[in-house]
C-alpha cells in the first residue's frame, strides 16, 4: 500500500508509528487508541516495502490475536502476508525447538505435557510424599508454584517464602518434589508449557549459531502487549532482535495488571535504556469513550510515578459525567445496579451492552443474588456462580449436616475432605450410623472414627467439636459462627494445600460467613441458596455465552473488552484497591491504580462508580468503608454525585 493509502485509514499518530523507519521502536498505545490497527498497518507497510513475509515475526499473547491481525493484513494487501511467523511466545518457542531440541539434549519429537499430563507427572511425585504425610500440597498447587517461579525468574525457595509462606513447613520436600518433577520430565523426553520458554532461551544462550540463524531470518520483530511480558519472554525478544535492532514493541504501561502471574513492567519501562536509539511514538487519540470518562481516566494516572505519561484525547461527542454513587451497603449497591439495568433497557441497550465489574470474585455476591432474584440474565467471566463453587459447597456441607442430619450427601462431601478419605470411606462411615448424623452421640462419634484411617481420624478431631455444638446455637444467625469455626479449625489449612488460589477462595468464604449471618437461621439461609441455584434462578432469556446477557467480570478478565455502559462495584479502600495486593507486592498500589484505570476505560457511553458506606460482618455490626483512594484523588467536578436511592422506582 502507498503512504497515501495508509493515510486514509490511519490518524497521524498511527501513521507515524506504522511507517516508522527501521530500528528499535516503542509504541505507547493508550486505551482505545487503535493499537491493533496500527500493528496491522505496520505489517502491511513492511511487506509493501519489499520485506519478505517470512522475515517478519509477530508475537502476541494469544493465537487468536495473531490470526486476527494477519487476517486484517490480508484484507489490506492480499495473501502476500501468508508467510509471516505469527503467534504466541510459546508457539514460536515450540517451532524453533522442534528443529533444534537435540542441541540441548531433547529429541525433536519431544512431548508437550498439557495441564492434565503435567498434573499426572507431578501427582506421581506427590504420591511418594503422601505415603508418609497425608497432608501435603496437591499437584495443582505445586505446579502453580513452580510455574510462577519460572515465569518470574525467581528461585523456587525465594518464591515460596515470598508468596506462599504458609507452605514453608513443607519447604524442603517441595523443593525435592520440584526437582524430581523436572527429572521425570527429562526422562520422559517431555516439556510442560513453561519449559518451552525456558529451553528456547537456553538454546539461544548455549548455541550461538542457532540464535544467529534466527536473527538473520527475522529482519523485523513486532511484539504486542509488551507490558505483559515476563523475564523469559523479554529475554527471547532481546536476543532475536540483537543483530539488526529492528524491534517494534507495542504496549501501555498504564494497563500492566498481571504482575501476580509474572509480567514485569520493567521490561517496557527500561526499553529506552536497553535500546538507546529507540524512537518513541504515543497513541493518545481515543475512539472508545465519551470525553467525561476520559477525563476521569486521565486524572487517575496523572500522578502515577515511573510511568510514561499519556493523555487520552476524545473523538466522540460529549456524554454524561461518570456517576459517583454512595449506597449504604452491598445490598443497596445491588439494588442500585438492578435499577440502572432497568433504566438502560428502557433506553434501548441490550443486556449484552452492560457490564458489572469488580476487583475480586467475592465482590459479586450481592450482585449475583439480586440478578437471580430479578430473573435478569448474566454471564460470569470471573468464575462460576458463587454458591456453585467447590469451596463454597465444601463449607456449606457443615451447615447442611447440622441442619439436616439425614443428608448423606453432605456427610460424604465433608468426610472426603479428610486426608486419604474417599467415597468408599464416607460410605463405610455412614453405614455404621442409624441413617442420620448425630455428633453428640458417643456411639455415632465412635462409628465415624472406626471407619477412618489415622490421618483422617486425626483431622476429624478438629471438626467434631463444631458438629457437636448444641444445634440451636450452631444454626443461629445463618450458621455463620459454625462456618467461621470450620474454616479456622480445618478448611483454611486444607485450602492452602488444595488450591493454587487459596487466598481468593478464603476471601470468598469470609463473604459467605458475612452473608449467612444476615439470616435468622441456617435452614433459612440454605433454603434460599438452594432455590436461587435451581428453579428460582431460571432467567428470562438465554444466559449462555452468545445470548443477550449482562457480563459480570473481574477487571483482570475484562481487559481488552469494552461495553457501552459499565458499573464498577465496591470502590472502597481494602476492596479496590485490594488490601492483600497492597501488602504483598512491592508494586502493589501502582498496579492497583492501573487496574482502576483499566476498569474506567472499559466504558464507552456511561460509567457508574459505586462506593458502599459500610460492610456488614457476621457479628451484626458495621464496618465503615472509606472511598477508594483512587476516587478521592480525582477532582469532584469530574463526577455527577448521586445517592443510591436517586434512581429507585
Amino acid at each position: 500500500m502507498s503512504l497515501a493509502a495508509h493515510s486514509q485509514n490511519l490518524n497521524p499518530e498511527q501513521l507515524a508509528a506504522a511507517t516508522a523507519p527501521d530500528g528499535p521502536i516503542l509504541v505507547l498505545a493508550a486505551a482505545g487508541t487503535g493499537k491493533t490497527r496500527t500493528l496491522v498497518h505496520r505489517v502491511a507497510w513492511l511487506v509493501d516495502r519489499g520485506i519478505a513475509p517470512d522475515r517478519i515475526l509477530l508475537l502476541t499473547f494469544t493465537n487468536k490475536a495473531a490470526r486476527e491481525m494477519l487476517e486484517r493484513a490480508t484484507a489490506l494487501i492480499g495473501n502476500t502476508v501468508s508467510g509471516i511467523w505469527g503467534g504466541t511466545f510459546h508457539h514460536l518457542a515450540n517451532r524453533i525447538l522442534r528443529r533444534h531440541a537435540p542441541r540441548i539434549g531433547f529429541a525433536s519429537d519431544y512431548t508437550i505435557l498439557d495441564r492434565e499430563d503435567a498434573r499426572g507427572v507431578m501427582a506421581e511425585r506427590v504420591r511418594e510424599r503422601t505415603k508418609r504425610d497425608r497432608e501435603f500440597p496437591k499437584p495443582d498447587v505445586l505446579l502453580a508454584l513452580v510455574g510462577a517461579a519460572v515465569n518470574s525468574g525467581i528461585a523456587l525457595d525465594a518464591h515460596l517464602a515470598a508468596r506462599a509462606p504458609e507452605l514453608l513447613v513443607y519447604g524442603d520436600d517441595i523443593l525435592k518434589v520440584a526437582a524430581e518433577y523436572a527429572e521425570r520430565k527429562r526422562r520422559l523426553g517431555a516439556m510442560d508449557f513453561d519449559d518451552l520458554l525456558v529451553f528456547a532461551v537456553r538454546l539461544f544462550e548455549t548455541c550461538p549459531d542457532v540464535l544467529e540463524r534466527y536473527q538473520r531470518q527475522f529482519l523485523h520483530v513486532l511484539v504486542d502487549e509488551y507490558q505483559d511480558t515476563n523475564p523469559l519472554q523479554a529475554a527471547m525478544v532481546d536476543r532475536l532482535a540483537a543483530g539488526h535492532g529492528n524491534l517494534m514493541v507495542v504496549g501501555d504501561d498504564f494497563q500492566s495488571i498481571y504482575g501476580w502471574r509474572g509480567a514485569d513492567l520493567r521490561n517496557l519501562l527500561s526499553f529506552p535504556e536497553r535500546y538507546p536509539r529507540c524512537a518513541t511514538y504515543r497513541l493518545e487519540t481515543n475512539y472508545r469513550s465519551v470525553p467525561a470518562i476520559l477525563d476521569v481516566a486521565n486524572a487517575c494516572m496523572a500522578g502515577a510515578p515511573e510511568q510514561f505519561q499519556k493523555t487520552l484525547r476524545p473523538t466522540r461527542e460529549p456524554g454524561p459525567k461518570p456517576f459517583l454513587v454512595r449506597p449504604r451497603d452491598g445490598d443497596e449497591q445491588a439494588c442500585y445496579a438492578v435499577q440502572q439495568i432497568r433504566r438502560w433497557r428502557r433506553e434501548g441497550y441490550r443486556y449484552g451492552d452492560m457490564a458489572l465489574l469488580y476487583r475480586a470474585h467475592f465482590h459479586s455476591l450481592e450482585l449475583q443474588m439480586a440478578l437471580d432474584r430479578e430473573h435478569i440474565p448474566y454471564v460470569l467471566t470471573s468464575g462460576i456462580r458463587f454458591f456453585e463453587q467447590a469451596h463454597i459447597k465444601d463449607v456449606c456441607s457443615v451447615l447442611r449436616l447440622l441442619a439436616f442430619p439425614a443428608d448423606e450427601l453432605a456427610f460424604s462431601r465433608l468426610v472426603q475432605l479428610l486426608p486419604g478419605a474417599g467415597p468408599k470411606t464416607a460410605q463405610k462411615a455412614w453405614s455404621r450410623m442409624p441413617g442420620r448424623f448425630a455428633a453428640a452421640d458417643p456411639a455415632c462419634r465412635e462409628a465415624i472414627r472406626s471407619a477412618l484411617r489415622p490421618p483422617a481420624a486425626e483431622a476429624w478431631k478438629t471438626i467434631e467439636p463444631i458438629l457437636a455444638t448444641e444445634k440451636t446455637t450452631a444454626l443461629a444467625h445463618g450458621g455463620a459462627d459454625a462456618v467461621d469455626q470450620f474454616v479456622s479449625a480445618f478448611y483454611e489449612h486444607y485450602a492452602h494445600l488444595t488450591y493454587e488460589n487459596a487466598e481468593q477462595r478464603l476471601e470468598d468464604l469470609q463473604a459467605l460467613v458475612d452473608y449467612a449471618a444476615r439470616h435468622a437461621s441456617a435452614e433459612e439461609f440454605l433454603n434460599e441458596v438452594a432455590l436461587l441455584t435451581n428453579v428460582d434462578a431460571e432467567p428470562e432469556t438465554d444466559q449462555e455465552e452468545g445470548g443477550d446477557a449482562i457480563r459480570l467480570s473481574t477487571v483482570h478478565q475484562a481487559k481488552g473488552l469494552e461495553w457501552p455502559v459499565v458499573l464498577i462495584a465496591w470502590l472502597t479502600d481494602g476492596m479496590f484497591p485490594s488490601s492483600r495486593s497492597l501488602n504483598e507486592t512491592f508494586d502493589g498500589e501502582a498496579e492497583e491504580r492501573r487496574l482502576f484505570y483499566v476498569s474506567v476505560t472499559r466504558a464507552k457511553d456511561e460509567l457508574h462508580l459505586c462506593m458502599p458506606e459500610v460492610r456488614r460482618p457476621r457479628d451484626g455490626g458495621v464496618l465503615f468503608c472509606s472511598p477508594s483512594r483512587f476516587v478521592r484523588e480525582i477532582p469532584p467536578a469530574l463526577f455527577k454525585s448521586v445517592g443510591a436511592m436517586t434512581y429507585y422506582d
